[in-house]
């Protein structure tokens, strides 16, 4: 039996001497270097007491080490576990003592501080690796041989745990295998025609499912070629255009690259396709950056427990606002989210999805998982939307975001689209703030387009005849910008923080 996942993305066929990814400092590896250099890095995990199904947990900085730490994990039969490189030390230590990990590899600035935590949750060994390829691990590899023979490893094998954001409690754990990766991986590749032609432009941490196991995965199996930025600029990103074919991103990569002149349609005009995530991509947006490049933004959804689980087609209607049609494998329904009854289209509720990218379980949280989990196997993603009559899933917000004012449902990305849609209006964030008389408020936070002068009462009033008065907002907020984390989401946790007192 061979290594599942690895066999999958860096098959034993693959011609050696093709370029795999050329990193911001001009080093150039082949599919024969990446494969040599990754059985290394296996090698030095196993000396230093890696064993199958063991967790080696990872805080580092964007390097082509990087990603040869995560493939070495997967030959020797670990479980890759990336961790966020805005995570405070306090944080670690969390996720150390939750996952008991066999090893940590960290930045080299920090390796007194980390081993001290280590010590405290048990970690016998810590690594370390710098952004520009030095530290212990690195040089650890250099000392192997690279004769190495792959762990062997099924579908069902643990290839990594993802921990949620925990913005409503402590993180959780989704345990992915090797199949739930693969799987995800290979119906990428056909929904978006992936060839060893392509090359792709990668921008992304590495630290998230997107730029690691989209991004990374997707190429490496379709046998392509990488651009493997440190991070996102825009200039640097326009530049390598010429030599690329794919750009994968977030919405403030487009946003960004609309405010630099040398976005055009002869900037793009080798370019293929562009692929957007992690976050909503506002409808203006996709339509200026259209107009721009004559490019169609192709929009997908994904989660921490699931991978990607639709996409807008590659041929064919992508629709500003949709996240498209289920990928191949995957089925997604709408049911209610108190009697899981299945709902018909357009009807607006809980989004539930099954297939061979969904995660088992989360670590050590049985009760977790079954809570979210229906009988069938169907996962309940905590995601609101809608299916309309062609199939195009929509998401309307996050369970948790539904704001409940005098009883009505009021389901904020409604109100979102109407906002935005305002002349002046660059973007905006509605939550649900306590109300002494409607138990929550509908509150719009709103950010203005530059010399906008919009304010609140002409807001409200534009929205009238719009929006049925349940939905109207009580309040409008405007702010220079939206909280966001390190991937672009919006935290409508801090924003109903912070204006909680707004009706007290």
């Amino acid at each position: 039996m061979p290594n599942h996942l690895f066999s999958s993305l860096v098959p034993p066929e693959r011609a050696r001497g093709r370029q795999c990814l050329v990193a911001s400092d001009g080093r150039r590896f082949t599919f024969g270097e990446v494969d040599q250099i990754s059985a290394r890095y296996a090698s030095a995990l196993a000396s230093s007491g890696v064993r199958q199904g063991d967790r080696v947990a990872v805080q580092v900085e964007k390097s082509p080490e990087a990603l040869f730490l995560y493939l070495g994990c997967l030959r020797a039969g670990a479980a890759f576990l990336p961790l966020n490189t805005a995570y405070t030390l306090v944080e670690i230590e969390y996720f150390l003592r939750d996952s008991e990990p066999a090893v940590v590899v960290g930045r080299p600035e920090q390796a007194d501080a980390l081993e001290t935590i280590a010590r405290a949750c048990g970690v016998k060994r810590v690594e370390t690796l710098g952004a520009d390829g030095s530290g212990s691990m690195p040089a650890r590899a250099e000392t192997q041989s690279g004769d190495w023979t792959d762990v062997e490893c099924g579908p069902d094998n643990l290839a990594t745990i993802l921990y949620t954001s925990g913005t409503t409690g402590r993180s959780k754990g989704a345990m992915l295998s090797h199949e739930n990766l693969r799987s995800n991986a290979q119906a990428l590749v056909e929904t978006w025609r992936f060839t060893s032609d392509d090359v792709l432009i990668h921008a992304l941490p590495l630290f998230h499912a997107h730029g690691l196991f989209v991004a990374t995965n997707v190429t490496l199996m379709a046998g392509a070629g990488m651009i493997f930025l440190s991070k996102f600029d825009p200039g640097g990103v326009l530049a390598w255009m010429p030599e690329a074919s794919v750009l994968m991103g977030v919405p403030t990569f487009y946003t960004r690259l609309l405010q630099h002149p040398g976005l055009t349609r002869e900037a793009t005009a080798r370019m293929r396709l562009f692929v957007s995530g992690s976050a909503p991509l506002l409808a203006d947006t996709h339509r200026a950056f259209q107009e721009r490049t004559g490019h169609a933004i192709l929009e997908r959804y994904g989660m921490t427990e699931t991978s990607m689980n639709t996409s807008n087609p590659y041929d064919g209607d992508r629709v500003p606002g949709s996240v498209g049609l289920p990928l191949p494998g995957v089925e997604v329904r709408i049911c209610d989210p108190e009697t899981g009854r299945e709902l018909a289209s357009d009807e607006i509720g809980a989004i539930e999805v099954r297939g061979p990218n969904v995660f088992a379980s989360y670590w050590r949280m049985p009760e977790k998982t079954r809570a979210e989990f229906r009988r069938d196997g169907f996962f309940i993603t905590g995601d609101l939307g809608k299916i309309d009559g062609r199939g195009y899933v929509w998401i309307l917000g996050r369970g948790k975001d539904l704001v409940i004012s005098g009883g009505y449902n009021v389901y904020p990305k409604e109100v979102e689209l109407e906002i935005d849609g305002l002349p002046g209006v660059l973007e905006s964030a509605v939550i649900g703030v306590p109300h002494p008389d409607f138990g929550e408020a509908v509150t719009a936070v709103v950010v203005l387009e530059p010399d906008a002068s919009l304010r609140e009462a002409e807001i409200i009033e534009a929205l009238r005849g719009r929006l049925a008065n349940y939905k109207l907002p009580k309040r409008v907020i405007i702010a220079n910008e939206l909280p966001r984390n390190t991937m672009a989401k919006v935290q409508k946790n801090v924003l109903r923080e912070q204006h909680k007192e707004l009706f007290a």
